[in-house]
């Protein structure tokens, strides 16, 4: 951000927070009015740890998408930026227009699932907007996520609901055509030619990433389960995360010889992400073959349909959201609209498919006008200071010593 864009972000920030401080103490907001939950409650006590690992699970996301040698940094601040301002914009949203009423753990959970939720869409587009935007993104997205929330939870199709109860379609459709909305918008075509070299170093963050977030995957399609349903979530949840593991391992092996870390760290983890629409209404053995058809059908996503499907909606998906979250939400909703016998959840991915497109899409609009010239894309030069030795000192070290 050069020096006049960040005076007018500064001064645009001032006067938001000088209206929303004002619109606080005239209202009483300050005060103690807003009811909050004790917390008491064996659910609520439960539900803690889950809010707290679903945070783990965010930062893990960062980590997850951390491969680009010259784009680290860059990607844990857009992580941070998109995910704070998502979180408090849903809790605004869920106080002042849907009356939410008492403040509990199921808020905070709800809140955290969307800030997860644009941190999985903004690996779309990763590096290719001002880092100041991420924060625009959040407060667009919490907005969005609130109706999809909505039209899930309240639109009938032939007098049923969608079933979803681990997010399938809400969480992981959402997240990818909402990205996939806004990087069809802003059009980089640069990012097609972008070097996007890897180090030992970083992959092997990506490794710890995704096997902290297979583990960590329970927590998340749980965590607004009743706790008679918790066990069953959990089990089926695991079943289907050892399938995509397996399936994935054997495609990556049969069609390229060796496994490509990215390739096997992402699909590994659609068995959960396609599970999550299903996740109550198959057992142990079902979820396993879901798991097991999800893992190969997003292996093979990575390696033979992006570079198709990149080409033909014209911008490159950063980090292959479509194919693990798009893909997976997708077969989460085959899934359980053929288990169940109805057409309620296939009917509702529809939908979400085309307004959060849609939707992502007019925020890329604003964020493309918005935006300017950016010299560099997918760079932390752009918006770091940087410490470590040029490259010809470090390679003089070593010369210096053995003299």
């Amino acid at each position: 951000m050069n020096r006049k864009n960040g005076i007018w972000a500064v001064v645009i920030i001032c006067i938001i927070v000088a209206a929303v401080l004002c619109y606080c103490e005239a209202a009483g907001i300050f005060g103690l009015a807003t009811d909050i939950s004790t917390g008491s409650s064996e659910a609520e006590q439960l539900q803690f740890s889950k809010n707290l690992d679903i945070w783990f699970m965010l930062m893990l996301v960062a980590f997850l998408m951390i491969f680009i040698r010259k784009f680290e940094w860059g990607i844990c601040l857009a992580v941070l930026l998109s995910a704070v301002s998502s979180f408090v914009v849903y809790l605004a949203i869920q106080d002042f227009i849907f009356e939410y009423g008492t403040w509990d753990q199921t808020l905070l959970i709800k809140a955290v699932i969307c800030a997860i939720t644009v941190v999985i869409a903004i690996g779309v587009f990763s590096g290719v907007c001002k880092m100041w935007q991420y924060l625009f993104v959040g407060v667009a997205f919490a907005f969005v996520y609130a109706l999809v929330e909505w039209l899930l939870g309240n639109v009938t199709v032939a007098g049923e609901l969608a079933t979803d109860p681990g997010g399938s379609i809400l969480v992981h459709m959402c997240a990818a055509y909402f990205g996939l909305g806004v990087a069809m918008a802003i059009r980089d075509k640069r990012a097609f030619d972008e070097p996007m070299y890897t180090t030992t170093h970083s992959v092997t963050f990506v490794w710890l990433a995704s096997m902290l977030l297979w583990m960590l995957w329970p927590s998340f399609v749980t965590s607004l389960l009743p706790l008679e349903s918790v066990t069953q979530g959990t089990i089926t949840c695991y079943m289907a995360g050892v399938g995509s593991i397996i399936s994935t391992y054997f495609v990556c092996s049969a069609v390229q010889g060796k496994i490509n870390s990215l390739t096997f760290t992402y699909a590994m983890l659609c068995g959960p992400v396609a599970i999550g629409a299903p996740l109550l209404s198959v057992g142990p053995w079902g979820a396993l073959l879901i798991g097991l058809i999800a893992g190969a059908v997003s292996a093979l996503c990575f390696i033979y349909l992006q570079p198709w499907f990149t080409k033909k909606i014209g911008t490159m998906d950063i980090m292959g959201v479509h194919n693990l979250h798009g893909v997976g939400g997708w077969m989460g909703a085959i899934f359980v609209s053929i288990i169940v016998g109805s057409v309620a959840s296939i009917a509702m991915a529809v939908v979400v498919f085309v307004v959060t497109l849609v939707l992502g899409y007019v925020v890329g609009l604003i964020v493309r006008v918005t935006r300017g010239e950016m010299e560099a894309i997918c760079d932390d030069d752009t918006d770091f200071v940087r410490t470590e030795a040029p490259a010809e000192v470090s390679a003089e070290a070593p010369a210096a010593s053995e003299a």
